[in-house]
């Protein structure tokens, strides 16, 4: 290969930064109207008046619709491991059907005006009265109501090796540690976004999405029209992290607003907007209990969890995901418990479980360290598995050790003195800490077509999406060496549901899942040039083809048609159980933190980091350098900052702006140096795991086990504030 793994600049580089690059709302069709939402401001109920007099008759207006006057649109699918595409419902709400309210923030009534500001300023004179219910919206309250999760194909909500809770009571050394992680709202640089235009009964949004296929699907069935009437584009998305992964209220209003007036419809949601009408990720309480030899050996590991849901949707978070894997315990018991409150359906964000799951299980093992007067580092290897400690599957790949010893040798961790306290600057206090990172890998099925031309260039066709993670560069770059073609005669077409389909951008599993069948397609290519050649002979691509007097050769992998989408998806899950049962796959890390904090102030400064992961084969070192740092950056805001404020009587969001949701910026950002393996996984397509959500990994454990190490003190709650380090 002498494409792949070049850190080669993006393809859709100059047109993001020239400002030619087109987002959702930025789309001007003829005759376009704007919309705008008005929420609801009780957690549960019904709405006993609605008065849209005002609204009405503000210079503009189009239209107010609400349930009293809204065309009819069907419920959401239930979810189906059988249909996939269930899966990007939001939320069971039908949005403007009944007078019934599930959430605090929940679409009542949307207004239609000929400009954003006529319609904007009607939304505020609406009217509403409502008959409130019992609702339940603390989840500190409702915590000891929790049920143990149930099972499904993807995670069982309990799993046990032996008898952890005896192991722990006869062990020589113990932590028994509870840890708490608040909300997290989604703040991507783009905030949610759909353009839609009717046609007769054909449907065509433009929306700020990372799931097309699912997206169109479920558009189909909302509206009762064919698939194939639905065409979904999105060829540049502003950030997705998990919160456009679903079917939102902002993209299905969008739609009916467009039906409903006959007129393209912009629907852009304001940043509360955002907070109001899109999941983020769950609260949870964590129990972390260990149970170690004098040696270091561990012999029990407990992980155990509280998370919530909507009553109207959610999906359950797999925290305990990671503590399956990591530790070669003698006895673990792992289980995820959920209770259910009145409050906007949580959703994906980034490493949905294991972000949060690393932030509890890693900082509980620093702790173990201290209790056992060991070094971090040495603890971790004494108990690194050779085969899957839950059940002695293989590791696919697995190579923490070398990522430990690269880390620690390039980090300086042999600078460290044990002692909490003992390393000082001046007025700072220095800490230094560590905590592994994982993510499972897996991938989905995905349709690619590729076109060889008789002028030597390759057309790449598949309708994945580019969120800012550089996509279409890195499916180039593969093509390329698959062909052996220069990189530059190599044009990828995405972003557009009437291409071939492609699974979500999720799970870091998009690049995998389409390099599965682009490699196959390109192979097809290959054999049918040689099949070519061997009737008309010539040397290279463009001296066959023009020989044979043939202008391109075309193949494809998977069918969109309805029967090829069975097909696809039922090969999908076979293969997934199958290699579920015989394979633990994930890409794998080590977080390495400095941190200054001030000895009077207690003010953090995280003044120097490095991050060393097995991804497998790096297709672009450039691009996933820059995904990871990603990563770590949204991790550092975990860790510090990031907390969605929840009235705990109303169910209300308190802080929904960036005004008051604070996310890091540039000077919380220490130098983050990533180095990578670079080893490929034999079992997955060129060798590649998945870079996107490794990075948020352990992040939050390596910052709190620093700043104990700096100022002896153990911070178990998150975000990490200056006056709980006081």
């Amino acid at each position: 290969m002498t494409v792949v793994g070049a850190p080669i600049d993006r393809v859709d580089g100059k047109a993001k930064t020239t400002g030619a690059a087109r987002f959702a709302a930025e789309y001007a069709l003829p005759g376009l109207a704007h919309a705008a939402l008005v929420y609801a401001n009780i957690a549960r109920g019904r709405i006993t008046a609605l008065d849209t007099t005002a609204a009405r008759a503000v210079p503009g207006v189009l239209a107010v619709l609400t349930h009293q006057n809204s065309p009819t649109v069907k419920p959401a699918p239930k979810v189906s491991m059988l249909n996939l595409s269930t899966l990007v419902s939001g939320t069971q709400v039908n949005y403007l059907q009944t007078d019934e309210v599930h959430f605090d923030g929940q679409p009542i009534a949307v207004v239609v005006a000929e400009t954003s500001a006529s319609a904007k300023e009607a939304a505020s004179l609406i009217r509403t009265e409502y008959a409130a219910m019992e609702s339940t919206v603390d989840f500190a309250a409702a915590e000891p109501d929790a049920k143990v999760q149930p099972n499904n194909p993807l995670m069982r909500g309990e799993e046990k090796k032996g008898d952890a809770e005896k192991a722990l009571s006869e062990a020589d050394v113990t932590v028994d540690l509870r840890f708490t992680t608040p909300p997290h709202a989604h703040n991507a640089l783009e905030p949610h976004s759909t353009t839609a235009v009717w046609e007769g009964d054909h449907l065509t949004v433009y929306d700020a999405t990372q799931s097309i296929d699912w997206v169109r699907s479920h558009l189909a069935v909302r509206f009762a029209v064919p698939t194939g009437n639905v065409r979904v584009l999105a060829p540049f998305v502003g950030g997705g992290f998990g919160g456009k992964g679903s079917v939102w209220a902002g993209t299905l209003l969008a739609a009916l607003a467009a039906r409903a007036t006959g007129r393209p419809v912009r629907l852009m949601l304001t940043r509360e907007g955002v907070y109001r009408t899109v999941g983020g990720r769950t609260a949870s309480t964590q129990r972390v209990a260990l149970g170690a030899d004098r040696d270091g050996k561990l012999r029990a590991l407990i992980h155990a969890s509280v998370a919530r849901t909507g009553r109207v949707g959610g999906m359950p978070e797999q925290i305990t995901s990671q503590s399956r894997h990591l530790y070669d315990a003698e006895h673990i018991l792992v289980r995820q418990s959920l209770v259910e409150l009145d409050l906007l359906p949580n959703t994906f964000m980034r490493a949905p479980g294991e972000s949060i799951g690393t932030f509890a299980v890693e900082a509980a093992i620093d702790e173990l360290a201290a209790e056992l007067g060991m070094d971090p580092i040495a603890l971790r290897m004494r108990n690194e598995p050779a085969v899957n400690p839950m059940d002695g599957k293989k590791f696919a790949h697995r190579m923490l050790r070398e990522a430990y010893t690269l880390g620690a040798e390039k980090f300086g961790w042999h600078e460290r003195t044990p002692e909490p306290g003992s390393m000082r600057d001046g007025r700072w206090l220095v800490g230094m800490g560590v905590a592994s990172a994982y993510h499972p890998a897996n991938r989905f099925a995905a349709n690619v077509t590729v076109r060889l031309s008789a002028d030597g260039t390759v057309l790449v066709r598949c309708g994945f999406q580019e969120m800012g993670m550089g996509g279409a560069t890195a499916q180039a770059q593969i093509a390329a060496d698959a062909l052996g073609v220069p990189f530059e005669a190599v044009r990828v077409e995405y972003g557009d549901s009437e291409l071939p389909m492609s699974p979500g951008a999720g799970g870091s599993m998009q690049t995998a899942s389409i390099a599965n069948s682009l490699l196959e397609a390109c192979e097809k290519v290959k054999h049918s040039v040689q099949a070519l050649a061997k009737r008309t002979g010539g040397e290279g691509y463009e001296d066959i083809l023009r020989r044979a007097n043939v202008p391109h050769i075309e193949a494809a992998v998977g069918s969109d048609t309805r029967f090829g989408r069975i097909a696809g998806q039922a090969r999908f899950m076979t293969n997934f159980l199958l290699e579920q049962r015989r394979w633990v796959k994930a890409a794998a890390g080590v977080q390495f933190c400095e941190v200054r904090v001030d000895r009077d102030t207690g003010e953090i400064r995280v003044s120097r980091w490095l991050g060393v992961f097995d991804i497998g084969t790096v297709i672009n070192h450039k691009m996933a350098s820059s995904q990871l740092r990603g990563g770590i950056v949204m991790g550092l805001g975990m860790a510090l900052s990031e907390e969605t404020l929840i009235d705990p009587r109303t169910g209300r969001i308190m802080n929904p702006s960036l005004a008051e949701y604070h996310v890091p910026v540039h000077a919380d950002i220490p130098p983050i140096d990533v180095s990578f393996l670079d080893d490929p996984d034999p079992t997955m397509p060129l060798g590649l795991l998945g870079a996107g959500e490794l990075g948020i990994t352990g992040v939050a454990a390596a910052v709190a086990n620093a700043i104990h190490h700096a100022t002896g003190n153990r911070v178990r709650e998150l975000p990490i504030t200056l006056d709980k380090v006081l």
